[in-house]
């Protein structure tokens, strides 16, 4: 399923799904539980109430990281496999979510594990040039990573919180954004 939804949302036939990390993108699940959030990214096809987003492909929404509030991080896929969490970046980048971020803020913990763990994704990947909150991705548009077909495909993000970004993105002045 992730190769079709590659062909649909980049016209590119692979051969598999592994990608280059150039991008972290740090995300909130905007669901204030661990077991809750990952029964919503569990299932391979996207859950019926994600309709605004089931128009390119069935493919649920993933990400290679959880970080709950005391900070515990999980690998959920492997790190250079594709996963769905990003509009137009996805064959590109590591997809982090912050379990929280609805009725719950995210935590100081959740902020030294993102620290830690960016250094980590950094010092193993060469290639990563770029360190984003989700709601900084459509500053990507008009750039060569940025691979969505369909002009029309955009959702509006909020996460994370903008003080929780920037104090990551203090930790890694070489790290750019857009």
């Amino acid at each position: 399923m992730t190769k079709e939804y590659i062909k649909n949302s980049y016209n590119l036939e692979v051969e598999n799904i592994h990608i280059i990390p150039k991008i972290i993108v740090i995300h909130h699940t905007a669901i204030d539980d661990l077991k809750e959030s990952y029964e919503k990214f569990k299932p391979e096809i996207l859950t019926s109430d994600r309709k605004y987003i089931k128009k390119a492909g069935r493919l649920n929404v993933s990400a290679h990281f959880f970080v709950d509030f005391d900070g515990t991080i999980y690998s959920l896929i492997p790190e250079n496999y594709m996963a769905r969490h990003v509009i137009g970046l996805n064959l590109s980048s590591i997809g982090i979510e912050n379990v929280g971020g609805n009725k719950k803020s995210l935590t100081e913990a959740q902020l030294k594990s993102n620290i830690e763990l960016v250094k980590y994704l950094k010092e193993k990947y060469k290639t990563i040039e770029y360190l984003i909150g989700h709601y900084e991705y459509t500053n990507f548009e008009n750039h060569h990573l940025f691979l969505e077909k369909d002009d029309k495909y955009r959702t509006v993000k909020h996460d994370p919180d903008i003080n929780f970004m920037e104090n990551i993105k203090a930790n890694f002045p070489d790290l750019k954004s857009l």
